[in-house]
């Protein structure tokens, strides 16, 4: 385990953090209630370099709740009702009926459209023609497809038959595919034309897999899903019988950052309950009526899943897909659909702030931008706050592991750096990286998460679960970041990522949000380079906006900002893009094996 900062600078770090954060100019009222909860009512300007910052709040009735002399921090919101009785199918698809033959979701490129009872007519046609090939409960289908509407058929459809449905990265070559084919031991693959010839290559290493099943046209060998869509219901299994604390419902892949990809076993209930904790008003409550979401992030991530698709269905909204990002087509649909509901990563957050097509499209419909998968830095924040004027833009914090919310901010708040507060029904705990000792706020720890989102375990793994997952409930997350006094939640680093130079912790996150300040740079990732004297330096990789920045323009830029121990005296390196996953993730260990 790596040592966590050094306590003296704890008190120093959360004073600079504060004057960052709250500027000079403060009113604060203080009112201290039963139980150690406390409500604060304040405004203030501050700034951060050259970018203002405002921290907005309506929080004179919230209130943050502590468990005194337990460090653990619950929320400020009461507990929400989860019956524990309900399948992802029967909780998600609920007012289908009443839905009727409002859109429920709509081909972004071709313009092809469900409506909620169509929807669901095809969700139980599919369920049939599986039982017709033999699948049985538990049997699990992988779905390798990019987002098209009938995802959703194919997926609900498993699930209201008892399967359990791993997604999987369409980016995916034949090799990786394999390797999860073969651990999730699916025996059943869809996919999309384009996408045929990898499943079956990776067929041919995976005697489980009994059948392939095509989206969008007929490939010889393959079963047509046009054609399973034509059955007519009456193979439908009526008496399953679904454990659903007990039974996986989704089987989604960790991005394998630290080794290989592990299974996440989510059962019915971890996914239920999530939605029960965050379908509320002020954090994901949507107006059936009004909204329309773009769904631009990946379903085979739990992000893209949950919040786009499940969500959204259990709310009536309308979805519009498109298969992949491709900047045209994202501003094109979001300005002919009048989006009004963005969820979205890092990585299209700085696409938005700062490509100078964006101007191109009317995006004045786009109210509410929720970013989340990766921590996003103040002036990248404040940079899409100016660009795109939403009423209201939030980022929100989870991991696959926790089916995935733990944190949100609300829609009327704006937090910039903060990943939000505790959602219901949710325990934290930041504890010291060496001692497990619970901190306090202000202090830098590894967040820890008891609640009934988290995952059952790693598939066929029960040494990574016990690794992660301790005697008491707690899930370790692996991130570093620490609470204020108002409850909200900021993420510094992950554990594995700090930078140690001559013993002190130095944060990338910390390196990337100044060197994004520079007017010359597009993109920048940052990571720790071995050094004999030192242990490790900071070294940059950079996307340029201007050809005429220079490596020592950037190194005095930064040099003029931060403490000396953060100079980047592992240099500069220019680079065309960094590599990052689909969720928006850095991939620095790419970065490593390249340098």
């Amino acid at each position: 385990m790596q040592p966590l900062f050094l306590r003296h600078w704890r008190a120093a770090t959360s004073c600079v953090r504060r004057l960052r954060v709250l500027g000079s100019s403060v009113a604060a009222v203080l009112d201290t209630t039963p139980g150690g909860s406390r409500t604060f009512v304040y405004c203030h300007r501050g700034s951060l370099g050259n970018v203002e910052v405002k921290h907005e709040t309506t929080a004179w009735s919230r209130s943050f709740s502590s468990v005194e002399n337990t460090g653990i921090q619950k929320s400020r919101f009461p507990d929400v009702n989860i019956p524990g009785n309900e399948t992802l199918t029967q909780y998600v698809t609920q007012h289908f009926g009443d839905y009727g033959n409002d859109v429920a979701i709509i081909n972004g490129v071709t313009g092809e459209s469900y409506s909620y009872l169509h929807l669901q007519d095809l969700i139980r046609r599919f369920g049939s023609a599986l039982s017709r090939m033999g699948f049985k409960q538990h049997n699990v289908l992988a779905v390798f497809s990019p987002n098209e509407p009938e995802y959703a058929i194919a997926f609900f459809g498993t699930t209201s038959v008892g399967g359990v449905v791993t997604t999987v990265n369409p980016t995916f070559t034949a090799d990786e595919l394999t390797f999860q084919l073969q651990h999730s031991n699916a025996q059943y693959v869809i996919t999309v034309a384009e996408l045929v010839e990898s499943v079956k290559a990776a067929k041919r290493n995976c005697p489980n897999v009994k059948e392939i099943l095509v989206m969008g046209g007929d490939v010889p060998g393959c079963r047509a899903f046009s054609k399973l869509l034509q059955d007519d219901g009456s193979a439908f299994p009526e008496n399953v019988t679904v454990d659903v604390t007990g039974d996986v419902a989704v089987l989604p892949y960790s991005s394998g950052t630290t080794g290989l990809p592990k299974g996440v076993v989510l059962t019915n209930n971890n996914i239920v309950a999530n939605l029960r904790q965050t379908i509320r008003k002020g954090l994901i409550e949507f107006d059936r009526q009004q909204d329309c979401m773009i769904a631009g992030l990946p379903f085979f991530h739990i992000y893209g899943l949950a919040t786009q698709l499940f969500s959204s269905l259990r709310q009536g909204v309308k979805i519009v897909t498109i298969p992949r990002f491709e900047p045209e087509l994202y501003l094109r649909v979001i300005q002919d659909y009048k989006v009004n509901r963005v969820m979205l990563a890092p990585p299209i957050a700085l696409f938005l702030s700062k490509h100078p097509m964006v101007d191109q499209y009317d995006l004045s419909h786009v109210k509410d931008i929720m970013c989340a998968a990766a921590p996003m830095g103040i002036n990248l924040t404040m940079a899409l706050r100016d660009k795109m004027k939403p009423q209201s833009l939030r980022q929100g914090y989870g991991m696959t592991e926790t089916s995935p919310v733990t944190h949100i901010c609300e829609e009327d708040e704006f937090v910039p750096g903060s990943v939000g507060v505790i959602i219901p029904n949710t325990e934290i705990k930041v504890i010291h990286t060496e001692t497990g000792v619970a901190l306090g706020e202000g202090e830098d720890g590894e967040i820890c998460v008891r609640g009934p989102q988290v995952m059952k375990g790693y598939l066929n793994n029960p040494e990574a679960t016990a690794e992660c997952i301790d005697g008491g409930g707690w899930f370790h997350t692996g991130d570093i970041g620490h609470y204020d006094d108002k409850g909200y939640f900021y993420i510094v680093a992950r554990l594995n990522e700090l930078i140690k130079y001559k013993g002190l912790q130095v944060k990338p996150a910390d390196l990337e949000t100044v060197l994004l300040g520079h007017p010359g740079v597009q993109d920048v990732a940052v990571i720790g380079m071995p050094d004999e004297r030192a242990g490790e330096v900071p070294k940059a990789f950079v996307v340029k906006k201007t050809d005429s920045v220079t490596e020592k323009e950037i190194v005095d830029y930064v040099a003029g900002k931060v403490a000396p121990f953060k100079k980047l005296r592992g240099g500069v390196e220019f680079v065309k893009e960094i590599p990052k996953s689909a969720s928006g993730k850095i991939l620095r260990r790419t970065l490593r094996d390249k340098s």
